[in-house]
């Protein structure tokens, strides 16, 4: 297992003392608001009591009003408007809610997901099929941005496009009627993070408005939380204060399609956390558009209460197929990133790889490898990939560098995606690992960050109550993770799926622990351990109790 290396932040003391004091809370969550940016008693109590009345206007959303515009001429002409979402959950979550949003406002509406079979984002063929549905009107989700042949074939036709997005912008003038991403050089809503679903909301709360219909926008939030969590995007800002309102209003399963996945995915009753819905819910829902068709998500997102049992069912099962094709490509992408171990980023590809679970994936092996990763499915010699990164380096910009070896590219500092034949494969890697060396400035992964080296006993209710004030956690807001030096593993046992349980023993404090994916790793009863952890509230048989989720471990140094 090796040995653990970690580094804590170097804080002001008395600002750590003084914030605690007026703050009511305890050291330690202070130390961790601070580092996190908050050192001011206003901005920290902003922080800790997300309030969707603290939300910025759109005022500056670059075509925002131009959107509505046209979309309030179509609804009050009677015009049929498209609706159109990428594969993923930013996607038909978007689809989703601009969906509910047009119909509640008496449109007549014609929804669709892209498929992964058709390639990224919109195509000229689901334009001419919008079309030939009789749509004036076509509004995308999370795509279009980069689909130039599609939006000037959308022009030619006559079909106003709006595109929602929030992908980087390619060279050139875009063909849509109204361009709404927060890339735009002249887009002036200060918060540029939202994902696509974020946007989608804001169109929909602004054309609430201007209808001044009874719909409440706030409705939708369930869908805008999920999406969000889903995309990766950070979740500060505007993202904590749509998240944090989304997970209440989906904690009471008013959906009955996520009501009804949520059962099949063990969480029938009970708070719905940004966990659970990064780890139970989106995984389920994205299942269709890795396999292929994305139009049963969406489906799932607008059912009614009697349809929603079948379509979970159904996308259940291929979150379960999804599972079994994503452990034979991770055996071999595994393995041909070990060969690769010496390098600052890892490119692996392999002809037949199923390119719906390339992200996955990638996402695994930056967390086993701690470097920037890009994993390539290749069909017939042409090849999908996708990548995900680490602090540091932006992928976007990592992607644009290498643009001459790849057929297309798109998507975010922290996530994207690429085509290219497996002849330039070679030539890619070269160029990748080159650019991520020079933004990381040839530095090698950094030590492991964490928010204080503590006591099993520090890690108390109380504080575990605090710590679930700094929730939802995700990107640019990770759980608190504390280390701890020469705990004793007093008890371990193997769990479910390739997880370990442990009882802790430190320093006369005991508690449970479970190490998810470390089932192979058990270092056995008796054993001495570093450990790095983040402390959450359980609840075993009525009573509530702290317990630590492991992130990494070893034995420490001849412990034997």
């Amino acid at each position: 297992m090796g040995t653990l290396a970690w580094q804590t932040p170097s804080l002001d003391e008395a600002q750590v003392a003084a914030l605690a004091v007026e703050l009511g809370i305890r050291p330690l969550t202070a130390r961790i608001l601070i580092a996190r940016g908050f050192a001011r008693g206003d901005l920290a109590l902003r922080f800790l009591s997300p309030r969707l009345s603290d939300l910025r206007k759109p005022d500056g959303m670059a075509d925002l009003q131009r959107g509505i515009d046209r979309l309030v001429e179509a609804l009050a002409g009677g015009e049929t408007i498209g609706v159109f979402g990428d594969y993923d959950v930013d996607g038909v979550t978007t689809a989703a809610v601009l969906t509910c949003a047009l119909r509640a406002f008496g449109g007549r509406v014609v929804a669709r997901a892209a498929s992964r079979n058709a390639g990224y984002g919109l195509g000229v063929e689901d334009v001419a099929r919008f079309a030939a549905d009789g749509c004036r009107v076509l509004v995308t989700g999370d795509c279009g941005t980069s689909d130039h042949d599609a939006l000037a074939d959308g022009r030619a036709r006559g079909l106003d496009i709006i595109v929602i997005d929030h992908h980087e912008l390619p060279a050139g003038v875009s063909e849509a009627y109204a361009l709404i991403n927060s890339r735009r050089a002249d887009d002036a809503f200060p918060f540029k993070g939202l994902a696509s679903c974020g946007v989608a909301f804001y169109l929909a709360a602004a054309l609430r408005t201007r209808l001044g219909s009874a719909f409440d926008p706030r409705e939708l939030l369930d869908l805008v939380a999920l999406g969000t969590i889903a995309d990766l995007v950070p979740l500060v800002d505007e993202n904590r204060i749509l998240v944090s309102a989304g997970l209440k209003l989906l904690s009471e399963r008013r959906r009955p399609g996520l009501a009804a996945l949520a059962i099949l995915a063990d969480l029938a009753a009970g708070e719905i956390t940004a966990h659970h819905a990064g780890f139970r819910l989106t995984p389920r829902l994205n299942a269709a558009g890795r396999l292929g068709e994305a139009q049963l998500a969406l489906d799932l997102l607008l059912a009614s209460e009697k349809e929603a049992g079948d379509l979970a069912t159904a996308l259940d099962e291929q979150n379960t197929e999804r599972q079994r094709i994503q452990e034979l490509v991770w055996i071999e992408a595994r393995a041909q990133a070990a060969a690769q171990d010496d390098a600052p980023a890892l490119v692996v590809g392999a002809e037949g790889w199923h390119q719906g679970v390339v992200g996955i994936i990638a996402a695994r092996l930056v967390d086993q490898f701690a470097r920037p990763a890009v994993v390539i499915g290749f069909q017939d010699g042409e090849g999908r990939g996708s990548a995900r990164t680490v602090a540091g380096v932006n992928l976007f910009d990592a992607l644009s560098a290498c643009g001459a070896h790849l057929s297309k590219f798109g998507g975010h500092a922290a996530a994207a995606g690429m085509s290219l034949s497996a002849a330039r494969l070679d030539d890619f890697r070269t160029a990748f690992v080159g650019e991520v060396t020079r933004q990381s400035g040839g530095r090698s992964a950094p030590a492991l960050q964490v928010d204080a080296e503590e006591l099993l006993g520090d890690l108390d209710l109380v504080l575990a109550d605090e710590l679930a004030r700094l929730a939802p956690f995700g990107a640019a807001n990770r759980e608190p993770l504390f280390a701890l030096r020469g705990v004793t593993a007093r008890a371990t046992r193997k769990v479910g799926k390739g997880h370990l349980q442990l009882t802790l023993d430190h320093g006369g404090a005991t508690s449970e622990a479970i190490a998810f994916g470390f089932g192979d790793a058990d270092p056995g009863a008796g054993a001495l351990v570093d450990l790095v952890a983040t402390a959450e509230l359980d609840t075993f048989r009525g009573v509530r109790r702290t317990r630590l989720k492991v992130a990494k471990f070893a034995r420490q140094p001849n412990a034997d």
